[in-house]
């Protein structure tokens, strides 16, 4: 298993520089944290689900969150530990939000190789949680089927996003009408299937996009006859477009330097 070709971890934040691939192990902070992929697209795996974090957004995780990292291209993720004073206005749940640019430039500088005092580096945290509150939570989550029949859906679809097999045909093969599977996608999941295949494809969607592959090989290795609708979903979901989302993470990569000052 791949594993990270730099960490470094201060108390007040770190850098982890992964290769495509690589995942860390299972493990709590006691303070909460911000998390960042200032290069390529990471996956936090919690209790109740998978968070997906491309670079326009920013996930939180709470203290004492039990969770794991996954790299999905060259990534490099940048981690900053808030104190329980600025802690307690965020979630209490893991979340993911819309980074702005302002969060994003102060997110790197106080994990950049810049030094920064006492004062000067809790001014910027309570900017940058100013920022968080401020955002609009922007989840990117597939959240965990606890049923056996959606896990074995989960693991059909997983295993081949492409796969366009309605709930009725799904439900031949896992056990299940797709009248018990809608309710339990309703009951478990608080979602549609429709509305979950959408997130599981675009989820694969941004792993695909950050390995450097085109627009149109993304839209059909995930599903879609065509480009224009793969461009509508992706852009509801994310917000921008699968091309502009590209441009923005090469721009990230070209701002982010290479990270592990610890001031």
């Amino acid at each position: 298993m791949p594993v990270a070709r730099h960490s470094r971890i201060w108390p007040s934040g770190g850098v982890h520089l992964w290769p495509s691939g690589a995942t860390g192990s299972a493990h709590s902070h006691p303070r909460g944290h911000l998390v960042y992929a200032a290069r390529g697209v990471l996956t936090i795996h919690t209790s109740t689900g998978i968070w997906i974090v491309p670079a326009n957004r920013m996930a939180w995780i709470p203290p004492g969150s039990s969770h794991f990292h996954r790299a999905h291209g060259e990534t490099d993720m940048r981690i900053v530990f808030l104190p329980p004073s600025l802690a307690r206005r965020a979630p209490a749940t893991p979340a993911v939000f819309l980074a702005s640019a302002l969060a994003r430039e102060v997110l790197l500088a106080l994990t950049g190789d810049r030094h920064f005092e006492p004062s000067a580096r809790t001014r910027l945290h309570r900017v940058l949680v100013d920022e968080l509150v401020a955002a609009p939570e922007q989840p990117l989550h597939l959240p965990e089927p606890q049923d056996d029949r959606l896990r074995a859906l989960a693991a059909i679809l997983a295993a081949d996003p492409a796969d366009t097999s309605d709930l009725t045909d799904l439900g031949r093969r896992v056990g299940a009408s797709a009248r018990t599977l809608s309710r339990l996608f309703h009951d478990e999941l608080g979602m549609t299937f429709y509305e979950w295949r959408i997130q599981v494809r675009i989820a694969h969607a941004l792993v695909l996009l950050a390995a450097g592959h085109s627009t149109t090989h993304v839209a059909h290795a995930c599903g879609w006859s065509n480009p224009s609708g793969f461009i509508a979903a992706f852009t509801a979901v994310v917000g921008t477009t699968p091309g502009r989302h590209r441009s923005a993470d090469l721009a990230h990569r070209g701002r982010a330097g290479p990270g592990g000052g610890g001031g």
